[in-house]
């Protein structure tokens, strides 16, 4: 059986790319795909020293640095990827990875972690956050959405199976492609992470620094609340604006090792998360520490936090509710458990991730060829 996976790219070792390196660990076999790599070597670890075969973008002017200015080839970049003589494809597809082209005597198989977020339902907060509302500017990126919508929902037709990596995620398949998808959580390696039951009076946020992560709404009910401490940890292109609103009771660490956010983590007396993820890997992480979490009631993060006993949601996407829910918080501190709150997201473990992803591919593997 020869195996190919496809990933969109790969510039840092988050999330998806912690799918893409238990998958690795399921099939290490695999040849790897990806419209671009400019990962740091000594972030490449998890590639298990692959070559990685990627795209014409790799060498374009300025794609190190500006690789998403490219967005409307990475379409035809990804179906430039030759995989005929591959038995199974798995694609991991945040963005384009789904839309390879592949033959009948192939398997297909899509790990989608979001359909495109800024072409279908988060279009018009991206285009906001970009300030492409009006102009000529606007109806150039309204057209390229456009495009990429009718490519996207064309290319679902090359997928045989799609794994969703939450049941929020599988919905939005469903609105968006009209498929079936399979629910498999993505792999949190809470072996890592240690319940602490002593914690310190601080709270924490780590995020990417993005626009839809929302941390300036965090930092902005924390300048609101002068006796409540703030650590914020994350890097990007929002980091600049986060600095100048926050108060002198937020610590901005910007980017940090991932012992030194495991180190937080365990001490927080709760991890705040303001953003409408697909799943939420981070706020998983934060449990597995004993932590409590306070999050934005919609998406990913209501499937791994439990009102009121391993955090709490606030309902509006806003500073006054985060304030009230911090309020709310300290009130009921003493209900939150850090050993039931570390119980939890077993749930969500690397072996419990490779057995299952496993399990689903073997079998349609199986099904396909009669074996």
């Amino acid at each position: 059986m020869k195996i190919a996976l496809v990933h969109d790219w790969f510039n840092e070792y988050a999330g998806s790319e912690r799918v893409v390196e238990q998958i690795l660990e399921c099939y290490p076999e695999a040849d790897v795909f990806s419209i671009v790599n400019f990962l740091p070597k000594e972030q490449q670890f998890f590639l298990k020293n692959k070559k990685i075969h990627t795209s014409f973008i790799q060498n374009l002017p300025f794609a190190r640095k500006a690789f998403r200015k490219y967005l409307l080839l990475m379409p035809f970049a990804v179906e430039q990827f030759d995989l005929t003589d591959y038995d199974l494809v798995i694609s991991s597809s945040h963005a384009f990875a789904k839309g390879v082209i592949t033959h009948s005597n192939q398997l297909h198989i899509s790990y989608v972690h979001t359909p495109i977020r800024y072409a279908w339902d988060f279009q018009f907060q991206y285009l906001k956050n970009s300030n492409l509302e009006q102009g000529l500017k606007s109806i150039i990126a309204k057209y390229m959405l456009h495009k990429i919508r009718l490519w996207d929902y064309r290319t679902a037709n090359g997928v045989d199976f799609f794994i969703a990596n939450s049941k929020y995620v599988s919905l939005r398949i469903w609105k968006t492609y009209r498929r079936e998808s399979e629910v498999i959580y993505p792999p949190v390696n809470i072996d890592v992470y240690n319940s602490n039951s002593k914690k310190d009076n601080f709270y924490l946020t780590v995020s990417r620094m993005v626009p839809y992560k929302r941390v300036d709404l965090v930092v902005k009910a924390f300048s609101q609340m002068p006796d409540k401490k703030l650590v914020v940890i994350g890097d990007g292109p929002e980091l600049n604006n986060v600095r100048k609103l926050a108060a002198k009771n937020i610590e901005i660490l910007g980017y940090q090792t991932s012992s030194i956010v495991k180190e937080y983590m365990e001490k927080a007396k709760c991890f705040v998360f303001a953003a409408e993820e697909d799943f939420g890997i981070v706020s998983v992480e934060a449990q597995a520490c004993g932590t409590p979490v306070i999050a934005y009631g919609r998406g990913g993060a209501t499937e791994s936090v439990i009102n009121n006993e391993t955090g709490i949601f606030f309902k509006n996407q806003n500073v006054e509710d985060i304030i009230n829910a911090v309020k709310y918080f300290e009130i009921n501190y003493e209900n939150f458990n850090p050993i039931n709150i570390r119980r939890t997201v077993e749930r969500f473990s690397v072996n419990n991730f490779k057995k299952k992803f496993k399990n689903f591919v073997d079998l349609k593997f199986k099904e396909k060829f009669n074996f």
